[in-house]
């Protein structure tokens, strides 16, 4: 049965008892709607009831917004540091010993302050200057000076603008390196160790003021002179270069001989010794020949110099083209011109064919062992 037919009493009316059939009462709708409300968080009824969950619902919502600003300030406090990055806190102004390393970290906000720093990345300043050397020039200097964090506290807090000390720095050590170094140094073989020193004269500096800077390299990029003399530097500069190219010539001509002429004179030394070693076997040889030859001697004096003297008639005669005969019993002597008479043998044989020149051959030897027959007989 529904609550508005007849008979009903209104017993079951949610709108209280109305005895008439009109829309709700909106106000009267809301106000059971907050004695609801007022329930839930221990009102009580009636209008002391009614104050009462007011209260409670306004201490709710505040609650509510603590609880949401509780949890927002709770995420705002994490931060996360890479394998790169250090961190120094700040705890109401003042630093915490602790320096924060890479991973997940929190923070209270507003009570902590975190600086982060890049310590690993290599960080560059460039600079560049004019003034002047040793022996009173102008040079221009441009160099770059790599560094990086090494203190993430003193980089952070000790300077209040490091990359401004560097560049005094850098400017101090210049000067002072520069002008302790003539200006032929600087242009040319002098700048690498010109580097150095400026590097080591920067650190000197950083370490003085605290900065937390680790300079790792300065390059020299350019040294050149002022721009109103600088063709006759430049004219400087290719002549000590084909010096150098001519000296490197001269050293490599001189590697190529000299090892060439102490082999040839090594070689003459050898040849020499070799010599000197050939000449005194065979004087040894001789002079045991000698011996021996004296012992025959002694044995049979007309044999042995008959021999001899064959022998060495048969030396000397073997190598002359002209042959003198002496006749026994008289003052002639016989002249025996081989080498024309071979000249005219090959003539004639070019003449006269092969064959020709074959019997003219053959038949000097008999004219000459006739001569032997009759120097013989003689």
């Amino acid at each position: 049965m529904a609550w508005n037919e007849p008979g009903n009493n209104g017993e079951k009316d949610p709108w209280g008892s109305r005895q008439d059939q009109g829309p709700p009462d909106l106000d009267e709708a809301f106000k059971k709607l907050k004695e609801n409300l007022g329930g839930m968080f221990g009102g009580g009824s009636g209008a002391g009831g009614a104050s009462a969950g007011g209260g409670g619902l306004k201490s709710s919502l505040v609650a509510i917004v603590l609880g949401v600003l509780v949890i927002g300030y709770g995420f705002m406090g994490i931060y996360t540091l890479d394998e790169q990055e250090r961190g120094v806190v700040l705890r109401f102004g003042k630093v915490q010993e602790a320096v924060v390393m890479p991973g997940l970290s929190w923070y209270p906000p507003i009570v902590d302050q975190v600086i982060i720093h890049n310590t690993s990345r290599v960080r560059s300043h460039p600079h560049d200057s004019e003034m002047l050397t040793e022996d009173e020039n102008i040079v221009k200097v441009k160099l770059t000076v790599q560094y990086v964090i090494d203190n993430v506290k003193d980089y952070a807090l000790q300077v209040r603008e490091p990359e401004k000390s560097l560049h005094q720095s850098t400017e101090s050590a210049v000067r002072h390196v520069v002008g302790s170094t003539e200006m032929d140094e600087v242009l040319t073989e002098g700048r690498a160790v010109m580097g150095d020193e400026i590097k080591i004269r920067i650190q000197d500096y950083m370490n003085t003021y605290g900065t937390g800077i680790f300079v790792t390299q300065v390059n020299v990029d350019e040294t050149a002179p002022p721009d109103a003399v600088r063709e006759a530097f430049d004219e400087v500069i290719r002549a000590r270069e084909d010096e150098v190219r001519v000296r490197n010539e001269a050293d490599a001509y001189a590697n190529q001989v000299i090892p060439e002429a102490r082999g040839e004179a090594q070689r003459y030394l050898e040849e020499s010794e070799g010599y000197r070693q050939r000449v005194v076997a065979q004087a040894n040889g001789e002079a045991q020949r000698f011996s021996k030859l004296y012992v025959e001697y002694k044995a049979a004096p007309e044999v042995t110099r008959e021999r001899m003297y064959l022998d060495t008639m048969e030396a000397v005669m073997s190598n002359a083209s002209k042959v003198m005969i002496d006749v026994e019993g008289g003052n002639n002597m016989m002249y025996l011109p081989l080498d024309r008479m071979m000249q005219q043998a090959g003539a004639v044989s070019r003449l006269n064919g092969g064959m020709a020149g074959s019997d003219s051959i053959s038949q000097r030897p008999q004219d000459n062992t006739s001569v032997r027959t009759r120097r013989d007989r003689q």
